[in-house]
């Protein structure tokens, strides 16, 4: 099995090479297995869908819970992993960045911090406070045996404040404080994605949960964009399908979804193939 810094210098070369890659979301062993064997490179962790996963209401999940679905995603396969650390499960800087170093030390070479504060009177960081977290974890990250790809998240567009400026304003800063990656989730067209790309000087991630479903890769890729995630698309999509199969049992009596069931002998298959050597 590779080691922590193998997975960690091939994670640094894929931000570095030519064009973008996608790093999806899986939220299990048995669904980053899946995605390893397809030949995804790298796997970013979704805080979305271990919430899913316990059938959270509210879509919350602790510290704990994201850092031990980040080690279990770590030993599944021999891929690099990225952890969604939310705002750190902390707001003063030190503390947040604590997520940091646990991330690390459950196997994982890349993870985020959001300026989302999870308070719904107060949703973003003030600036200040917001770019101090981030040179916190920054120096976490920088203190650790292994590298460790730090991506500093700008979440206004998530929660109501539609201000490109102050976006852009953010994330600059991010990079000043030292993060690796810039991420603005909630962009809409590839032409705010170049607005976002041309005004930073780090590799950028797009996720594409508010995209047109329509653009590609490709069309990211000519946009500047380095990294595409998917977040908790996935899980949901497994989700919307399971609760169609079972409204079609319940409302109809019909077992007809089974024609578009994955094979038993597909999924040993693929679970073999992630499998870490």
């Amino acid at each position: 099995m590779r080691s922590q810094a193998e997975k960690a210098r091939l994670f640094h070369t894929l931000h570095e090479r030519p064009g973008a890659f996608i790093i999806p979301n899986p939220w299990d062993i048995g669904t980053a297995r899946m995605l390893a064997a397809q030949g995804f490179e790298a796997l970013a962790t979704t805080s979305l869908g271990v919430a899913n996963g316990f059938g959270r209401d509210d879509s919350t999940v602790t510290r704990n819970e994201v850092i031990e679905n980040c080690r279990a995603i770590v030993e599944a396969t021999e891929l690099p992993v990225n952890v969604d650390l939310e705002n750190g499960f902390a707001h003063a800087p030190e503390d947040a960045a604590v997520a940091v170093r646990l991330a690390a030390e459950a196997g994982a070479v890349g993870g985020s911090i959001e300026d989302s504060t999870g308070d719904p009177k107060d949703r973003i960081y003030d600036f200040d406070l917001a770019v101090a977290r981030v040179r916190a974890a920054v120096e976490v990250a920088r203190s650790l045996p292994v590298p460790f790809l730090l991506t500093a998240r700008a979440e206004n567009l998530l929660h109501g404040r539609n201000d490109m400026a102050d976006t852009i304003r953010r994330l600059q800063a991010y990079q000043e404080a030292g993060a690796d990656v810039l991420y603005a989730p909630g962009l809409k067209n590839l032409k705010e994605v170049r607005q976002m790309v041309e005004a930073v000087k780090r590799p950028f991630n797009v996720v594409t949960g508010w995209l047109d479903p329509d653009i590609t890769a490709a069309d990211l890729a000519d946009a500047g964009a380095k990294r595409i995630s998917v977040g908790g698309a996935l899980s949901r999509l497994a989700l919307a399908t399971f609760a169609k199969a079972s409204r079609a049992m319940k409302e109809q009596g019909s077992f007809a979804w089974m024609r578009d069931m994955a094979g038993v002998g597909d999924l040993r298959q693929m679970f073999g193939a992630g499998k870490p050597n």
